[in-house]
């Protein structure tokens, strides 16, 4: 079953929207579920990347003028982590082609 662009942006919102009052680990966990999920199921990083735009650019459109700050600092941090899958995918595919352990 692959995981469609609607399904991941709901997800996606709901989970960045859990994390953000106070940053927690559990809700930052979330994240890196959504990481795991889409490299499963396929999901390209340009598609990943895409629906964190669209999800903060959301966010950034209902905040008070000139708060942005610690959402974008936030939103890095929630990115990073949801992405990390992807890392450890591509570190493993170069390691199994013999190309190294390139950082």
């Amino acid at each position: 079953m692959t995981l469609d662009v609607e399904d991941l942006t709901r997800d996606y919102r709901a989970a960045f929207l859990a994390y953000l009052p106070q940053r927690s680990e559990s809700a930052l966990t979330l994240g890196y579920r959504i990481g795991r999920r889409a490299v499963d199921e396929g999901v390209s990083l340009l598609d990943l990347v895409s629906v964190h735009h669209v999800v903060l650019a959301e966010v950034l459109d209902d905040l008070p003028h000139g708060t942005p700050s610690a959402v974008i600092e936030s939103a890095a941090a929630f990115l990073l982590e949801v992405l990390s899958t992807f890392d450890m995918a591509h570190r493993s595919l170069r390691r199994s082609h013999g190309d190294g352990d390139e950082n």
